[in-house]
């Protein structure tokens, strides 16, 4: 089986942001996840952040602790929160067993017409290893903080990654 390698596209309109992300979506995509988290914290007008998982074939702890700060970034701005529309049923349970349903409205049901279509490729922000090691810390500790079942499955990967962040390099 082919692997599509993953891509995020993204739209506003009417105070309506849709972040779409397609394909495998792993840590190489989070300066990306993260640009757009950091830009949603300050969009004026918005109203609704729907993020459409329908195409995405897997999607990594690192790209999903970047989702979570998609939700972090506009909590106390939106009436609802934010909405993932999912229908592969491995990545709804990934969903569910890291808590998602705490901070996320999950739905199967598509997104209304015409938003869906108006999405447009975003540009990969690419990170250098320090950069990548950083979001990928970063990700992490945003999932231990969503529930006790991450707490225990990312404190190890947290902790070597503090550790390798004060070893001297060379």
């Amino acid at each position: 089986m082919l692997i599509e390698e993953g891509r995020i596209k993204a739209a506003f309109d009417s105070g309506v942001f849709v972040l779409k992300l397609i394909g495998d979506v792993r840590l190489t995509l989070c300066a990306t996840l993260d640009i757009q988290a950091q830009r949603l914290a300050q969009t004026p007008g918005l109203f609704a952040v729907m993020i459409d998982l329908r195409e995405a074939t897997n999607v990594d702890s690192t790209a999903l602790g970047f989702l979570a700060k998609v939700a972090m970034a506009v909590n106390n701005r939106l009436e609802q929160p934010p909405t993932i529309i999912v229908d592969n049923p491995d990545v709804r349970q990934m969903l569910d067993v890291m808590g998602f349903a705490r901070f996320f409205t999950l739905l199967g049901a598509p997104l209304r017409p015409g938003l869906a279509d108006a999405v447009e490729d975003l540009p990969e922000v690419l990170a250098d290893e320090n950069g990548l090691r950083e979001r990928v810390l970063e990700a992490h500790r945003i999932l231990m903080h969503m529930n006790e079942h991450n707490r225990e499955q990312f404190q190890p990967l947290v902790e070597m990654l503090e550790a390798q962040d004060h070893t001297p390099r060379h």
